[in-house]
């Protein structure tokens, strides 16, 4: 069972960063200013800025709401229940997403937003739960399964203006992450 932790000392990264997300995005609403510069834009020096900010880099409202509840509600998950080990898989699924969206995509376009790492943190916690498969990890991976198994047909490449790059490096980062952290002892 989770430890003295409470959900909100566990929601205390995702909300800061979600407070990033909609800071930034008032900013260029009432400021009328487009920060997808801000965003990662592959091979390409200015780019690996992006890296860093993408994540907090929304290019519409429903784009930024699309993504806060997500990753309130995984970034919670994450921290709450796996104490140990959550700011390593937060931190991989932030940065090496982008690192390898920078690295590998072909689209040269500006990559924004945060569905990178919430793909990388929901298929962490769905492939953690199948590998520990101890009784709490299963639930929390089913339970993922049922609210955003969906998300993995974003995998695809469907829409020009989604960066399915993102989502794809994101899914294979959490995956990853899974795997190498499944047989830690002590996550909670």
């Amino acid at each position: 069972m989770p430890s003295q932790r409470s959900i909100f000392d566990s929601s205390a990264v995702p909300f800061r960063l979600v407070f990033f997300m909609w800071l930034l995005f008032s900013i260029q609403f009432f400021y009328n200013i487009d920060l997808g510069f801000l965003g990662i834009m592959p091979r390409t020096l200015w780019g690996l800025i992006g890296i860093a900010t993408a994540p907090m880099i929304h290019g519409s409202y429903m784009h930024l709401l699309s993504n806060t509840f997500p990753l309130l509600f995984l970034g919670t998950i994450l921290f709450f229940f796996y104490e140990r080990i959550g700011g390593i898989v937060f931190f991989r699924c932030y940065v090496i997403t982008n690192i390898l969206v920078w690295i590998f995509s072909p689209r040269v376009s500006y990559h924004i937003g945060a569905s990178g790492l919430i793909y990388g943190l929901a298929s962490f916690l769905i492939f953690f739960g199948l590998l520990r498969q101890d009784f709490l990890s299963l639930l929390i991976s089913i339970g993922v399964i049922i609210a955003y198994g969906g998300i993995f047909y974003g995998i695809m490449p469907t829409d020009p203006r989604v960066s399915w790059e993102s989502h794809l490096a994101g899914a294979l980062v959490g995956a990853v992450t899974a795997f190498n952290l499944a047989d830690q002892k002590r996550v909670r």
